[in-house]
């Protein structure tokens, strides 16, 4: 089976801010759709939807840590979260998965059985997860995650019920935007100068496969969508000048430093920012 379908893009914002994130990229140019309450809670989205199926979910945390009672089980489960310690920002990515919870089909079972018998697993067991939407259907999925806490590796996210109760791609009015975005064009990774050898092989080992080009500071993977008539590129970069170092010194040696977006003839042009992350028109005419 492919593990390098590229499912969506995770932005968070501050505590309580997904409604004003949401208005925020609509300034930006995106159609964006109310997502709902995940089942733990503790989190709450909006949905960008694009034309080749894949989607930009704008997350927030529900209330800050000091919400919930010290020592409670919802405050150790608040601070344990997989998000609790990321800044605002690109802070993760996910691929489709399969949705089994069941061996050997698991994503997590299909990743580690390609990975050289001598290096740790690269994905922990499946855990089900799920939201609330605001119409109140209940959606329920499958995660896979990587084993490492701050790996740049994707996680992945099979669907249990119904992918489009997931991400809506119906009408076709959901994936219209005024700036014009069409898909998503490139993830650009950065790490740092030394991980780059070992992170690369990570990657390699998720998309089953080479990097279809590689330099010294830089490897790339061709990824697929469902719906997408030009493919998006997974880029992995080592950091060039001051602002980039920065990058990665705050983001545990590894993050999500860009998104681009393909564009069509009257698209946006150049590059933005969101008050957290950066974003790049890219033109495929």
């Amino acid at each position: 089976m492919s593990t390098k379908t590229l499912d969506h893009i995770v932005h968070l914002t501050p505590p309580g801010t997904v409604h004003e994130t949401a208005e925020q990229f609509r300034q930006l140019g995106f159609n964006v759709i109310d997502g709902g309450v995940h089942a733990d809670g503790f989190t709450a989205n909006s949905l960008v939807i694009l034309k080749d199926h894949a989607y930009l979910e704008l997350i927030s945390f529900t209330h800050p840590p000091e919400a919930y009672p010290p020592s409670s089980p919802a405050r150790r489960a608040r601070d344990s979260h997989k998000w609790a310690a990321r800044a605002p920002g690109w802070i993760d990515y996910a691929f489709l998965g399969n949705g089994s919870l069941t061996a050997p089909n698991r994503i997590s079972d299909v990743i580690n059985g390609r990975r050289d018998a001598s290096d740790a697993p690269l994905y922990v067991d499946e855990v089900p997860g799920g939201r609330t939407r605001p119409d109140g259907e209940v959606l329920k999925w499958v995660i896979s995650a990587p084993a490492k806490k701050d790996s740049i590796l994707p996680f992945f996210c099979g669907d249990v019920t119904d992918r489009q109760l997931r991400v809506p791609t119906k009408p076709d009015s959901n994936a219209r935007h005024p700036s014009g975005a069409l898909g998503i064009a490139h993830i650009r990774l950065l790490t740092s100068r030394s991980s780059l050898a070992a992170v690369s092989k990570e990657l390699s080992v998720v998309a089953d496969g080479a990097p279809v080009s590689r330099t010294r500071t830089e490897a790339k993977w061709s990824l697929s969508t469902l719906n997408g008539e030009h493919p998006p590129t997974l880029i992995l970069s080592t950091p060039e000048g001051p602002e980039q170092e920065a990058f990665v010194a705050r983001n545990s040696a590894a993050g999500i430093y860009e998104v681009g977006f393909w564009v069509g003839a009257e698209g946006k042009e150049g590059s933005v920012t969101t008050p957290f992350g950066k974003i790049v028109w890219v033109s495929h005419v």
